[in-house]
């Protein structure tokens, strides 16, 4: 079953990369009391996602914030060391924190996973992007397969308001 909005978002450990090596992440700790702004991508250095949906999240991050955004998200089916390398490569420095969702846990209990294995991908998150204020999505945003429109930064700057 998909989530939706009104929702609570499920509990999940995701990984983040830091100085000190990868580091677990709860979704109450990531969502609890705090609006966050969350975006997930197929898979990191991947062309759309790298040209496309990171960059656009990296160059309106302040616009998004000034709207009462805690924090922006990234999350992708990788493990922690790619998705730190590409938040380096994408200079996304403090403006986005990078999440890995190295065994689809997360995806899968939102019900948003995608089947890449016709390009040696697995299993995946689909493309979206969602609002939660605290631990309940506000909005959701699923794009079609082959698709970048809702889930782009300036799609949810639209929604802001």
């Amino acid at each position: 079953m998909t989530i939706k909005v009104g929702d609570s978002i499920p509990s999940a450990t995701l990984i983040k990369m830091t100085e000190e090596g990868p580091r677990p992440v709860t979704t109450e700790e990531l969502f609890g009391g705090r609006t966050v702004a969350l975006f997930s991508v197929p898979g990191a250095f991947t062309p759309t996602c790298s040209a496309k949906h990171l960059p656009g999240f990296v160059e309106n991050a302040d616009e998004i914030r000034a709207r009462g955004i805690d924090e922006i998200v990234c999350i992708s089916v990788n493990d922690a060391f790619v998705m730190g390398a590409w938040g380096k490569s994408a200079n996304v420095g403090d403006k986005i924190t990078m999440l890995a969702d190295g065994n689809a846990d997360f995806v899968k209990a939102l019900g948003l996973t995608m089947d890449g294995s016709k390009f040696g991908m697995g299993t995946r998150g689909q493309r979206f992007s969602m609002l939660v204020r605290d631990g309940r999505v506000e909005q959701l945003n699923i794009e079609e397969p082959g698709a970048f429109k809702v889930s782009s930064a300036e799609h949810m700057i639209e929604q802001l308001g």
